[in-house]
């Protein structure tokens, strides 16, 4: 029996975009595989709102878009502020350390992100080029005020990079009106297409900065060799994945039909109606409520329910959640809760959970998860 998957991504796969990955495999630089890219490469700017950067859509993963985005941007002489809230957070000064980037980290505990008086202090002590933050760092459920932290950087003369991996189209991300100079993100999360493809977009200032750079420590992540074929798809620097930028063209589709306001509003109802039933059944938020995310929770277990067991039983019941990470490993699970995950999805997910509390010999009141999420999921 298929599995309702509610792990932080890959998030389920409507048919559309299953029917179009499906679809016979085309030349990598032929007529329909251009129109396909270029289409994909216009929708995403609509959906990170900006006019005039530059999208790429490479094969790869969220990492690779942070690879991209960091070595393209970063010279020898570059300081880096990496803002950090978790898991994910903490791999940008991972990657920073791996090609010699000169960087400083300030990471918050666990559940809590970086506060913009953090952010405005350090830029009192000392001088950056560039500040990555993560929107949403999948580890931890903490959603970063990424706003604020462009209101503290205005005007600044730095370069501001957001990792939106689990947050870009399914949280609003404005580039242009904020000053973003970078989002990075994939096409698994709330995009809601299969893995695949790793994905930036650079504003203008960002592509400056790439041409001021005499050389980059990167052969396939440097922009400057996929510039002609995101310009011209025709072009050919390295082989795209085909398929997988037709189904990804799809999904963002689907987002502009729903259109992006719609679209946000839906996750954060969605995300509303997962914690009220969570919340019902007696599970705790491991994230603080200031920084709880529209795209995944961190659910903390009662006493009484053990992770693997339960993890285990839900599966076998039909839903797919992920364990924790780091230091909450055993301690919690995570559910996503983004991408186009529809109320029945939700619902029938707590119905699973309440019949595995049930078999484990957890005691709750039966139903209690299930109307709550049919409460807050009501119009």
């Amino acid at each position: 029996m298929p599995k309702l998957l509610l792990i932080p991504g890959p998030s389920p796969v409507d048919p559309r975009i299953l029917r179009s990955l499906a679809e016979p495999t085309v030349s990598h630089v032929g007529p329909e595989m251009a129109a396909d890219l270029s289409g994909a490469i216009e929708d995403l700017k609509k959906i990170v709102f900006c006019a005039d950067g530059q999208s790429f859509i490479i094969a790869g993963a969220g990492t690779l878009a942070m690879e991209i985005a960091l070595l393209n941007l970063a010279g020898p002489a570059s300081r880096v502020l990496v803002l950090s809230q978790g898991y994910f957070g903490d791999r940008m000064a991972q990657i920073c350390r791996s090609f010699g980037i000169g960087h400083d980290l300030i990471a918050s505990p666990w559940g809590s992100g970086v506060r913009p008086e953090e952010l405005s202090e350090r830029l009192a002590s000392r001088a950056y080029d560039i500040v990555v933050a993560t929107h949403v760092d999948t580890g931890t459920g903490s959603c970063a005020p990424i706003k604020e932290y462009a209101e503290v950087l205005k005007g600044r003369g730095i370069l501001y990079v957001v990792d939106g991996v689990c947050a870009t189209g399914g949280i609003e991300e404005r580039m242009d009106d904020w000053g973003i100079d970078v989002v990075l993100t994939a096409a698994q999360k709330c995009f809601g297409a299969p893995p695949g493809l790793a994905i930036d977009v650079f504003s203008e200032r960002a592509m400056d900065r790439r041409r001021s750079l005499t050389a980059v420590p990167a052969y396939y992540s440097d922009i400057l060799r996929w510039l002609p074929v995101m310009k011209d798809p025709t072009k050919y620097f390295s082989t795209p994945c085909v398929n997988e930028i037709r189904a990804f063209r799809e999904s963002a589709r689907i987002m502009l039909e729903e259109g992006m306001d719609a679209r946000f509003e839906r996750h954060r109802t969605n995300a509303r109606a997962v914690r009220a039933a969570l919340r019902a059944l007696g599970f705790g938020l491991f994230t603080r409520p200031e920084f709880l995310a529209d795209t995944l929770s961190v659910a903390a277990y009662p006493a009484g329910v053990e992770d693997k067991a339960f993890r285990t039983l839900y599966a076998q019941n039909g839903v797919v959640v992920a364990g924790g990470l780091g230091e909450t490993v055993g301690k919690v699970f995570r559910m996503g809760h983004m991408g186009n995950l529809t109320a029945v999805d939700i619902v029938f997910a707590f119905e699973a959970m309440e019949k595995t509390l049930a078999a484990l010999g957890y005691a709750f009141t039966p139903g209690a998860g299930v109307a709550s999420a049919r409460e807050a999921l009501a119009p």
